[in-house]
């Protein structure tokens, strides 16, 4: 018998895990140079804001064609030429000679990312059923969330000693070797799993089932209530560590996505077991066990407004990133199992778009706003972000959760 890691679908798994670090190394290498670049281009806080932003903008804009056309192609061309795409402008990233080529490639990097998220998503959700999704897309989220770290503490040692850029060449040429590996590690899901892929829907038919599941408008304001807070984050907390503890870049870039990785990837593993042992018995309890979570997460921020030393914003760091991702391992199943395979890659591009588009505010107006609130108070400002989504969880759990997964069920292939 073979053993699962050979099973084609863990072998999926695998693999988009691999490309989701990646896709989050490179698009958070950036905020570990960020002094390099104020230094090297005379940068405000403003201006570092909107390069920021500016991938998360053009990223929301591509995100509905993306999750369009993984539901009418290959999702696995999809992904590998997302990779492909993505890793070489990465590599261009390193000879950047100021702002507005800055600004013009990390919008042209959220473009070719935009399309790796709904393709890869659904293409687990095709090879996974309910017994086991949650562990896969706890896998594949352990994937995103190692390569923050891998992105910021790389790229920051990199360029202590070999210059900001030597960090993005490395990357890009990275990606281009693991696209080289697809052929052997990737499929498209069985065709008695995607027998509905010959009869995509178009776009507008996509729209018109999703505004009648109450439970994706739930996800949906979850995804840019919490895209704020968790973009601004990964943006500023490098900067942050650096500015109030003096931090090396390398320093902080490890610290500043250590902390609030180490701790997502720690909750996403368990979150995952958790995730499939709940919904076992009762799909709506991937809402619960979500909501609850986040409630939990949200109080540990507010001790920023103590002006917290450096092993008490590990601590209120770390403990709101494990609860956050014992939480998040269940917001892709759920959204795979309220909306039926056919719209499930339209969906996921949705999502994309408010999480990002709602994060690049969040990120720019944070740069506005540093000088004269700080980022102490804009951090602990996030908590209340995180308990509306709890909230607005438990609702979706109570009232809709329960008629949304029966209507996907009744409307699946």
């Amino acid at each position: 018998m073979k053993g699962w890691y050979r099973e084609p679908r863990w072998q999926t798994a695998g693999f988009l895990a691999a490309a989701a670090a990646l896709n989050y190394a490179d698009r958070a290498a950036l905020s570990s140079v960020l002094p390099a670049l104020r230094a090297e281009f005379h940068l405000s806080d403003p201006q570092l804001g909107l390069i920021g932003s500016m991938f998360l903008w053009s990223y929301a804009i591509a995100s509905p064609l993306a999750g369009m056309l993984a539901d009418r192609w290959s999702r696995r061309k999809q992904v590998v030429w997302s990779l492909v795409v993505w890793s070489g402008v990465t590599a261009l990233l390193g000879a950047a000679n100021g702002l507005i080529a800055l600004l013009m490639l990390r919008g042209a990097l959220g473009l070719a990312e935009s399309f790796y998220l709904p393709a890869a998503t659904a293409l687990l959700a095709d090879h996974h059923g309910p017994d086991t999704r949650g562990r896969a897309m706890s896998v594949h989220g352990v994937g995103l969330n190692f390569g923050v770290v891998l992105g910021g503490s790389f790229a920051g040692y990199l360029a202590e000693h070999f210059g900001w850029r030597s960090g993005f060449w490395v990357l890009g040429v990275g990606g281009v070797i693991l696209a080289a590996l697809s052929p052997a590690l990737l499929r498209d899901a069985p065709p008695r799993k995607t027998a509905a892929h010959a009869t995509r829907s178009r776009f507008l038919t996509a729209l018109r089932y999703l505004a009648g599941v109450p439970s994706f408008h739930v996800l949906l304001a979850k995804a840019m209530l919490s895209g704020v807070g968790i973009w601004i984050f990964l943006a500023w907390l490098p900067l942050y560590l650096r500015e109030a503890f003096d931090l090396t870049l390398g320093g902080a870039g490890f610290a500043g996505t250590f902390m609030l990785q180490v701790s997502v990837v720690l909750g996403l593993a368990a979150g995952g077991w958790v995730s499939d042992r709940a919904a076992a018995t009762d799909g709506r309890r991937r809402l619960l066990v979500q909501g609850l979570c986040y409630l939990i997460a949200a109080p540990f921020l507010l001790l920023f407004l103590l002006r917290p030393g450096f092993a008490l914003v590990a601590t209120a760091v770390s403990l709101f990133s494990l609860f956050r991702g014992l939480g998040h391992a269940n917001e892709n199943p759920t959204l795979c199992e309220v909306v039926p395979v056919q719209y499930r890659s339209t969906a996921i591009g949705i999502m994309n778009t408010c999480a990002t588009a709602a994060g690049g505010a969040g990120v720019l107006l944070a740069g506005v706003l540093k000088g004269s609130l700080g980022l102490n108070a804009i951090f602990a400002g996030i908590s209340l972000l995180i308990a509306l989504c709890g909230g607005a969880l438990l609702v979706a759990y109570r009232f809709w959760a329960a008629r949304d997964l029966a209507r996907a069920a009744a409307a699946g292939p």
